[in-house]
């Protein structure tokens, strides 16, 4: 009787672990991008001394991501993280935490400080992983969660990767769509997978390509799986568009590194009521135009002061977009778009007409730093997010993307990260 009773206890513990597995206790937080908190700005989170990088490192390595943000409403918050396995296709994974971490299974967020004399106050945060508290023993997707002393009270989630330390080879080129009705706007990412000293018995079932565009996930392709292939080596070669993305334009710029002169596509700088406004150049809208060449960060942004040294010492400001349009934008709404609003559609950053300036016009609180953007469209009722609407769309388009390889290797229960590359026209 008391190994009946023993062996039902064991059953409930079990339960509840795969309760907690099945991504019920995670039900108020979503597997992405996303930030939980009001006043959370200046958002970075990449390789340790490599701001532009993907949150990508390889496991059993010296390499570290940085997590680092501004909270402008809160001055006390005692925030704690925690790192949750997920599938390729970002589901939480089947593993228990003591089997992909090693140390501490949760910890507090220690590096705070303050904003120095600035005319808005923020906290800013700084996390850097793996670190002396929690390590990773897997490779994989992993999903980074922040909450404000308890788990019910989220802050933000960001998606990280760490690749094995032995790669699987991945060779190919980014080029115009094989489509002909798209090969003007379109571009196409090819590439063979050889899986070296990695058996894949069953690869239409255990392995699967990721593609990022710019870091992006809201137009990800997950869950490639190869076209053909022999024993070894598997081809993602498609003709049908499975594999294709808009091209798009290269992305607008302006930077506000000084507010004390106008300086890229500023046109003026102004002081009130204690809080810095700066207006960029109107942009006019380019759905038909030819392509044109233009050296950018891919969407990208970085935080800097210009105009004082020190830490923490970046000013915000209200930054003013305009946007003039020789066509009705119906049935939809247009956005600001980029890092600058984490590659996410945000209602800040959406789009009024203003019928005594004829401009659709909009203004974010950005910290000083120099910015990409774009203006997307999206339709009303739909969530897809159209880059071609206002900006047109070029096969020629200096974008950059990232092929990321999961295998789940017989015997195994997780998807391993078995092979990184990158992409661009350029190369």
């Amino acid at each position: 009787m008391k190994k009946i009773c023993g062996f039902i206890v064991i059953i409930l513990l079990w339960s509840g672990w795969s309760t907690r597995l099945t991504g019920q206790d995670y039900a108020h937080i979503l597997f992405s991008d996303q930030e939980y908190a009001g006043g959370l700005s200046g958002i970075k989170f990449s390789v340790a001394e490599r701001p532009f990088t993907r949150p990508i490192i390889t496991l059993n390595s010296d390499e570290q991501l940085v997590l680092e943000f501004d909270d402008l409403e809160e001055e006390s918050r005692y925030l704690k993280y925690k790192l949750i396995h997920c599938t390729y296709n970002w589901q939480p994974s089947s593993l228990l935490p003591i089997e992909y971490l090693t140390g501490f299974m949760e910890d507090e967020i220690t590096d705070v400080s303050s904003s120095f004399a600035n005319s808005v106050f923020y906290m800013h945060y700084r996390l850097a992983l793996p670190n002396g508290m929690i390590q990773l023993t897997k490779s994989g997707n992993y999903l980074l969660f922040v909450y404000d002393d308890t788990e019910d009270n989220p802050i933000l989630t960001r998606r990280l990767m760490v690749k094995e330390p032995v790669s699987v080879s991945i060779t190919g080129a980014v080029h115009q769509a094989t489509d002909v009705s798209n090969m003007q706007k379109q571009q196409e990412v090819d590439f063979v997978v050889r899986t070296g000293s990695y058996v894949v018995n069953n690869p239409a079932a255990y392995l699967h390509a990721t593609i990022l565009q710019n870091g992006r996930w809201d137009n990800a392709i997950q869950g490639l799986i190869y076209r053909y292939g022999k024993p070894g080596e598997y081809s993602f070669d498609y003709d049908d568009g499975k594999n294709c993305f808009n091209g798009g334009s290269e992305f607008r710029t302006f930077d506000i590194r000084s507010l004390r002169y106008n300086s890229n596509r500023i046109v003026s700088i102004s002081f009130q009521n204690r809080v810095y406004h700066a207006f960029i150049v109107e942009d006019i809208a380019r759905p038909f135009g030819a392509y044109e060449s233009n050296s950018t960060l891919r969407g990208s942004c970085y935080f800097k002061n210009e105009d004082f040294d020190g830490e923490n010492r970046e000013e915000y400001a209200a930054t003013h977009f305009a946007l003039h349009a020789d066509f009705p934008i119906r049935d939809g709404d247009v956005y600001v778009f980029g890092e600058l609003t984490n590659w996410r559609i945000s209602e800040e950053a959406k789009l009024t007409y203003n019928e005594s300036s004829n401009y659709y016009e909009t203004k974010l609180f950005l910290k000083q730093g120099y910015y990409n953007y774009q203006y997307v469209y999206v339709k009303s009722g739909s969530s897809r997010i159209d880059e071609t609407y206002i900006e047109g769309s070029h096969w020629q388009t200096d974008n950059e993307y990232t092929v990321l390889i999961y295998l789940q290797e017989e015997g195994s229960s997780y998807d391993k990260l078995v092979g990184v590359t990158y992409f661009s026209i350029a190369n």
